[in-house]
């Protein structure tokens, strides 16, 4: 086979197996073999991948991490510059992402020198794509903040975006992460949780936020998890949904003696649409509508 490298002194962004060892491609196998620079967030991991393909270290191997990596960026672009080839490989999945990495690809294009990929496995992808939600588009939203306030005013700010979310959630967190994702965001907004993806015990749960956040795998948490949201109210059920529909079934809870808060979660829940849906039907499509009185709650 030919040689990876177009030309020396290439910055190889390299994907690997976020579970399965297997995934990492002839190609991935190829680029860490004949690098001059090995950057891997975590180098016992990277030394096991390694060893794993038959590749050795042989003191090419460097690490490159969130507390190290702006101190390291202008020596990496000067090696980068002078010829040597160097591999960028987070613990596991797409580099850069959710891992270090950013600072020093902006450096190296900044630098006009070569960027180069090797796709592969991505945490991001696979449970996008075993979710069940609608896929596109769709939102990386990383990690969450480790503590309760910064938490959940970032997922306040994610409330703002009306499509798909993906979100990383740590195992030791999980059941104040999907509380604080249901309280912020609507128990009933639709979801997966996945487990293990990609590996020997992967596994998932479908369902709305509120039963997510009270699910055995809260009590009982192994491994590593990501979340996939679902759009705001938004399935293809959701948006065939007509005014006729909504306004018909929000009559007949008023009807039955439902206040408008009431008739509008009575709604919500017979028609299995978040609240802010049926909120927005009915401001857009009659004069007597929850807007003219009180506010739909949802924020």
């Amino acid at each position: 086979m030919p040689q990876p490298e177009p030309e020396p002194g290439v910055l190889w962004i390299v994907a690997t197996p976020i579970g399965t060892l297997g995934d990492l491609s002839p190609r991935a196998s190829e680029v860490l073999d004949t690098v001059g620079v090995i950057l891997a967030e975590d180098t016992r991991r990277a030394r096991r991948l390694l060893s794993h393909i038959g590749v050795t270290a042989r003191g090419r191997l460097r690490s490159l991490h969130e507390h190290n990596e702006e101190a390291k960026v202008d020596s990496l672009v000067s090696t980068l510059a002078a010829g040597t080839s160097i591999a960028l490989v987070s613990d596991a999945g797409t580099p850069v992402l959710s891992d270090p990495g950013y600072l020093l690809v902006r450096a190296v294009r900044e630098a006009g020198l070569e960027i180069a990929s090797v796709p592969g496995p991505s945490s991001f992808t696979a449970a996008l794509a075993a979710s069940g939600q609608p896929p596109l588009p769709a939102t990386l939203a990383g990690f969450l903040p480790a503590k309760q306030g910064p938490r959940r005013r970032r997922i306040a700010e994610l409330a703002t975006c009306p499509w798909t979310l993906v979100v990383l959630l740590s195992p030791h967190r999980i059941g104040r992460e999907l509380e604080d994702l249901s309280h912020v965001l609507g128990g009933d907004r639709k979801a997966t949780l996945l487990a293990e993806v990609s590996k020997v015990h992967e596994r998932a749960v479908i369902g709305r936020l509120a039963e997510l956040a009270a699910s055995a795998e809260v009590d009982h948490p192994r491994g590593e998890y990501i979340l996939v949201v679902g759009p705001d109210g938004a399935s293809s059920a959701e948006t065939e949904t007509d005014a006729a529909t909504v306004e018909e079934v929000y009559d007949q809870a008023l009807a039955g003696g439902a206040d408008r808060r009431q008739a509008l979660r009575l709604t919500a829940q017979h028609l299995g649409l978040s609240r802010r849906v049926v909120f927005d039907v009915l401001a857009a499509s009659r004069e007597d509508n929850p807007a003219d009185h009180e506010s739909d709650g949802d924020g």
